[in-house]
């Protein structure tokens, strides 16, 4: 399995960005997934998560409101819309893939990662 993520980048407080997860070695459409960041000096935690269909999701309070995770079933391509951004969401942001076909789960810890993340600094 490999992921892909992308889309980071440096923007002001109050902006927005669209990280992108491409996915492959996988039958996509049968998997969850999930987006979660690591800020310096801290531990890894979620951000959001999506069910194999897309039909439901969950977020981190600090991101609820301000963010939206989508998937393209088609594209093999799980998102994170984010807005508002602040300070406080500068991270290195990775995609994880649910351990069990047609699961679910809103523990970090049922989610497997690959790859390098993408960087999202937000600047005051």
């Amino acid at each position: 399995v490999q992921l892909q993520a992308y889309g980071g980048g440096l923007v002001q407080a109050g902006g927005s960005l669209r990280l992108s997860c491409a996915a492959s070695g996988l039958t996509f459409s049968n998997y969850a997934m999930g987006w979660f960041r690591q800020a310096p000096g801290k531990e890894r935690d979620i951000v959001a998560v999506i069910n194999w269909s897309g039909e439901t999701s969950n977020y981190a309070d600090s991101v609820k409101g301000r963010s939206t995770i989508s998937r393209d079933n088609a594209k093999n391509t799980v998102y994170l819309q984010m807005n508002s951004l602040k300070p406080e969401d500068t991270a290195v942001y990775y995609c994880a893939v649910g351990r069990r076909a047609y699961g679910y789960s809103t523990s970090q810890n049922w989610y497997d990662f690959w790859g390098q993340g993408t960087l999202v600094t937000v600047s005051s």
